[in-house]
């Protein structure tokens, strides 16, 4: 289940690497960077807020896309005591639309992308690179300075900055861990957005309370997928020795090692145990078709290369492990981690089980579990959301512990997206909660339509699908990890 989270930074890396060029780009004529109250370009606004700098400029066709470097405190509560440079995303339309303030919860893609909520009131997106993943990292590391309040904070003082040029609504988004990190800067500061969209974000209350996940795969799907699959599972540990064989050639080959989490027979056994978990993340039903029918009889190759295509053996090496190390640094601090259990697969097969994140973050970083912190967010989404939407994919694993609402709510929904992943959107949602969450969002960014005020069930984004701009699943389809 741990192969979501390395998707998820390798294709932002792949799509978003920055490019060397230094230069700014003369914006398209659709968007001139221009308002009706002032004249000032749109870059030199930007570049005007203290602490603001710029690394270059990309053209799009009706936007102008920045990639910037924000000045940050590396504690907000002691802000004297440094600072790094936090990298940041502007694509920017019109500041008489409403904004989007997204982040993955990872790195920022600084390739022009447009998220789901950002589509649907046509607006400007901010999108923000999480603290310590780098660039985004302070030097040196001071790990305890990775939390949820620090980096929420850290889009506290973005908003702030931004919020000078960019005046009209503006609205928290992200998937995932994005979804999380969303979740956590409205728990922190409840006045600065005017909504939430939440995507597939985990909600681990009691981390060693994980029953809702062996619930989850004892039932998703259908029965026939669910064989297949714990047959392969179970057939890779059958043949562990012979399979290992394979895994320390393509080691060696690669130049991979294993000194984070300890052996390569460790890795090897985390990666199989990723595998069913993998599949439901980032799959649908009708994928099962390409899983062997009957592992017994698949030959090594075929075990190895269904087990790899989603799992993947580099990653548990130490260079698949480090550029999440931050990740695996909250999840064993705060967010928590899943615990599952493995019916199908006898004891003897099993020498290590669910690692948890200790395993995954080099012994040189201290880490302590922190129960409190995420009992304090589900108890305040519980009680105090205000224009929440969590969105939710039936057959997505995270799924199995999601956020929900107590009386205390208001205005605010969990909708769950029938037999899809952990790229569920609100797209695809049944018809009835689709418009009903379109609606709340053009509501909460005020460009409701006249059309919509008459009638919420017509209501669909206001900005056309663009293929590139639109492409989903950048930060959620490829992510074992949230």
């Amino acid at each position: 289940m741990r192969k979501a989270l390395r998707w998820l930074l390798a294709l932002t890396v792949l799509i978003g690497t920055m490019s060397s060029a230094g230069a700014a780009t003369a914006a398209e004529p659709e968007a001139t960077g221009t308002t009706d109250s002032s004249t000032t370009d749109i870059k030199e606004r930007l570049l005007a807020i203290p602490g603001m700098s710029l690394v270059e400029e990309k053209p799009y066709t009706g936007y102008r896309f920045f990639v910037l470097n924000y000045t940050q405190p590396v504690d907000h509560r002691r802000p004297s005591k440094g600072t790094f440079q936090q990298r940041i995303t502007v694509l920017h339309k019109d500041v008489s639309r409403p904004t989007v303030f997204y982040t993955s919860g990872y790195n920022v893609s600084t390739t022009p992308r447009r998220s789901e909520p950002a589509q649907i009131v046509d607006g400007n997106q901010v999108s923000m690179e999480y603290r310590f993943f780098t660039p985004s990292r302070p030097e040196p590391a001071d790990w305890s300075k990775l939390d949820i309040w620090q980096a929420a904070s850290d889009q506290h003082r973005i908003f702030k900055a931004l919020k000078q040029v960019y005046s009209k609504k503006w609205i928290a988004t992200g998937g995932s861990k994005g979804g999380m990190t969303a979740t956590y800067y409205e728990r922190f500061y409840p006045r600065d957005m005017d909504g939430v969209v939440a995507y597939v974000a985990p909600n681990d209350v009691v981390n060693k309370e994980d029953s809702a996940y062996d619930r989850f795969f004892a039932k998703v799907g259908t029965k026939e997928c669910r064989d297949r699959l714990n047959g392969v599972q179970r057939e890779a540990l059958v043949r562990r020795e012979a399979l290992k064989k394979k895994y320390q050639a393509y080691a060696e080959d690669n130049g991979y090692t294993f000194n984070t989490i300890g052996s390569l027979d460790r890795a090897y056994e985390a990666v199989v145990l990723d595998y069913v978990w993998g599949f439901w993340q980032y799959s649908t039903l009708d994928d099962c078709d390409s899983i062997p029918a009957n592992a017994k009889k698949a030959t090594d190759d075929e075990i190895w290369s269904s087990v790899d295509s989603i799992s993947g053996f580099s990653f548990y090496t130490d260079q698949g492990l480090e550029p999440y190390t931050p990740y695996y640094y909250q999840a064993g601090t705060q967010l928590g981690a899943p615990t599952i259990h493995f019916p199908h697969i006898e004891k003897k097969y099993l020498r290590y089980g669910y690692m948890p994140p200790r395993y995954f973050v080099p012994r040189s970083i201290p880490m302590k579990f922190q129960p409190s912190a995420m009992r304090d967010v589900d108890s305040w989404v519980r009680h105090n959301a205000r224009h929440m939407l969590f969105v939710y994919g039936e057959n997505d694993p995270w799924g199995a512990e999601p956020f929900r609402l107590g009386h205390g709510a208001r205005d605010s929904y969990v909708l769950t997206a029938p037999g899809m992943n952990h790229g569920a959107n609100v797209a695809g949602l049944v018809p009835k909660e689709k418009a009903l969450a379109t609606a709340r969002i053009l509501d909460w960014a005020d460009v409701t339509p006249a059309a919509v005020q008459d009638d919420p069930a017509a209501a669909k984004p206001l900005a056309k699908f663009d293929a590139k701009l639109d492409k989903r699943g950048v930060e959620q389809e490829r992510t074992l990890r949230p």
